[in-house]
């Protein structure tokens, strides 16, 4: 079908409206509807809320509808399929099909299994005209840590890393603060923000004394906060307690005293044991995928980057390049020494933006 500029307009509302339930739908995907009458008006919009409440279709209904719109033949523009299951809400199909509905664009098809094209099939044989694919690019984008998740039982590993040209992220005394200026760690915490969780290592605890929290961004949700500490050294007193969130500690041995104190402080304990005492990071992951983790955020140092990196782990690196050579430090990740170049891993560029003074890049894996 070719799509109307009218279309293009009205899904691209619909983004907008789920680019606002960025930060509060997890483990939910981030939808946006848009409702419109037949010759174009809007009737109403809403976006997902947290979960357990409202999916972005009903949000749009109870809008339309409190400003006494009838919505028989309508037109609903959403950038997700409809669900059709009952969880701990009720199927958005069918509160569409009650409303008078009449026809029904979604960007892209749910990959979730209770759903996936169910929602689709009772939209058409209730009589409604149903078209998709309109703007799916960017809807799947929207929700790309669920797509992978519903679709390969893991989330989205993002790596992020400040770094100078020549690819230090450190002096080697350890000095980092700060590499990149206002703009970029600002910009940094919008990617903390939308992530479920971020993910540190026990390495960047004992040096950085970290919050790892979310502060230069306004959100009501502080994601959870996971940690590869393979022989339990997370200090007690430590700054990353100070936040009231979830704290999942991975480790590889079993030290009783320790692990009694760790969870008395309210942290949950995974003991993934893999080879040379260290934390299994491939049952890590499959674990996150356990914990419904859409997204996870990772801000490490070089040597849990390296391990990631190694293991094939990471589907993004978020790269923030200041214009500075600062010569001998410490890099990014610690990968081993090649003898050729087609050894090297090969990243593609996704993305690139200027952050004030420095360059923010996104790289995919070519899986």
């Amino acid at each position: 079908m070719l799509f109307s500029p009218t279309d293009f307009t009205h899904m691209r509302q619909a983004l907008t409206q789920a680019q606002q339930a960025l930060f509060i739908t997890t483990p939910n995907p981030r939808v946006g509807c848009v409702i419109t009458s037949a010759d174009g008006e809007l009737l109403g919009q809403g976006h997902t809320q947290p979960t357990g409440q409202a999916h972005a279709e009903i949000m749009a209904l109870r809008h339309a509808q409190s400003r006494d719109f009838d919505l028989t033949g309508a037109t609903a523009y959403v950038t997700l399929e409809p669900c059709a299951h009952q969880g701990r809400t009720g199927p958005c199909c069918e509160a569409l099909i009650q409303a008078g509905i009449a026809r029904v664009f979604a960007s892209v098809q749910d990959p979730n299994p209770q759903v996936s094209g169910q929602g689709l099939a009772r939209l058409r044989a209730a009589g409604i005209e149903v078209h998709t694919g309109l703007l799916e690019d960017e809807a799947r984008e929207l929700n790309i840590g669920f797509f992978k998740r519903m679709q390969h039982g893991t989330p989205w590993l993002r790596l992020k890393t400040a770094q100078s040209l020549d690819g230090q992220t450190a002096l080697n005394n350890g000095a980092s603060q700060w590499i990149t200026g206002q703009a970029a760690r600002d910009d940094g915490h919008h990617w903390r923000a939308r992530a479920c969780a971020v993910l540190s290592g026990i390495g960047t605890v004992l040096q950085d004394d970290p919050l790892l929290n979310v502060r230069a961004v306004d959100t009501p949700r502080q994601p959870d906060l996971l940690l590869v500490d393979s022989r339990l050294q997370t200090p007690l007193n430590a700054k990353l307690w100070n936040e009231q969130r979830r704290l999942v500690i991975f480790h590889a041995v079993h030290a009783p005293e320790k692990e009694k104190a760790l969870k008395a402080q309210g942290a949950t304990l995974v003991c993934l044991n893999g080879p040379g005492e260290k934390v299994d990071l491939h049952a890590m992951v499959r674990h996150l995928g356990q914990l419904n983790y859409n997204e996870v955020h990772v801000e490490a140092g070089h040597k849990l980057n390296g391990s990631l990196l190694q293991a094939g782990l990471i589907d993004e690196l978020l790269v923030y390049l200041a214009p500075l050579l600062i010569g001998p430090g410490q890099g990014m990740a610690a990968l081993p020494t090649l003898s050729h170049l087609d050894q090297a891993q090969r990243w593609r560029f996704h993305e690139s933006a200027a952050m004030g003074e420095d360059l923010r890049l996104l790289l995919r894996h070519p899986r």
